[in-house]
């Protein structure tokens, strides 16, 4: 039975058109701020292929590379349905309407319900940023409207099924 839920773990993946798999971001994604002159737009991703089960999705970008100890999240999303199989480029701004409407962006370490595009320190080794799709075996979770990426992070893993990342670099 294990080996029949890793073969089928295999088949949930996310892809990109703003990126290639072990690529570099673009401006378009950079953080327009803290010295950076990006655009600052969240890219489209796709993903297919989750779990049995699923009820919700949830969308995380984080830099585990940041000199902070704990990395830095770049945008947390939950409560995205589960017959929804996309995000569109652009959909990471405050009060986005292009993300699903029981969909929620939760503070990023920028302090914003919103994406947050790279902007490491300049001469700083280039970063990874990891987004990952969880599928969730609940429609939505429960935590306070101010909550911290880390504590999102601990429900969704409490909740997750199966996740697929992609992942980019970033140096300026």
């Amino acid at each position: 039975m294990a080996f029949a839920f890793a073969a089928h773990a295999t088949d949930f993946i996310v892809s990109s058109p703003a990126f290639s798999p072990n690529g570099i971001l673009k401006d378009a994604q950079v953080l327009h701020g803290f010295g950076c002159s990006g655009q600052n737009i969240s890219p489209a991703l796709m993903w297919k292929g989750e779990p049995q089960g699923t009820r919700s999705f949830a969308i995380t970008v984080y830099d585990p590379d940041a000199p902070t100890g704990s990395g830095w999240w770049h945008w947390v999303v939950f409560d995205i349905p589960a017959s929804v199989h996309n995000v569109v480029e652009g959909a990471g701004t405050v009060d986005s309407k292009a993300l699903p409407a029981t969909a929620i962006q939760a503070r990023t370490d920028f302090g914003t319900h919103a994406y947050g595009g790279p902007c490491p320190s300049a001469g700083d080794k280039a970063h990874r940023y990891v987004f990952t799709v969880y599928a969730l075996k609940v429609a939505h979770i429960e935590v306070p409207t101010d909550a911290s990426a880390a504590m999102i992070g601990y429900v969704i893993h409490g909740n997750t099924l199966g996740s697929t990342s992609i992942q980019a670099g970033y140096q300026r």
